[in-house]
């Protein structure tokens, strides 16, 4: 499981990102880089982490079910995804 603070992290970082989006979209399609400097670094969206729902593995997730691969693949051996299961050839 990820650290609260690294949850907590992710929390501040995704409230930024949608506190400063419309301001930011407007200096980009104005050229204004200055501007866009001064804004808090954590609001840009490459900023942004998508952490395991299960297990917060912040790496190797699966947009659509938002769980890591290794979560994913437990989870479809024990036949909790329907309509997924182990292949084989």
């Amino acid at each position: 499981m990820a650290s609260k603070s690294k949850i907590e992290k992710q929390k501040r970082i995704y409230a930024l990102v949608e506190k400063h989006a419309e301001k930011r979209a407007e200096l980009i399609a104005k050229g204004d880089y200055e501007g866009l400097a001064k804004l808090p670094r954590n609001s840009s969206r490459t900023r942004m982490r998508r952490l395991c729902q299960l297990t917060g593995r912040p790496r190797g997730n699966y947009r659509k079910f938002q769980i890591s691969r290794i979560a994913l693949r437990d989870m479809a051996l024990d036949g909790l995804i329907p309509g997924m299961k182990k292949s084989s050839w």
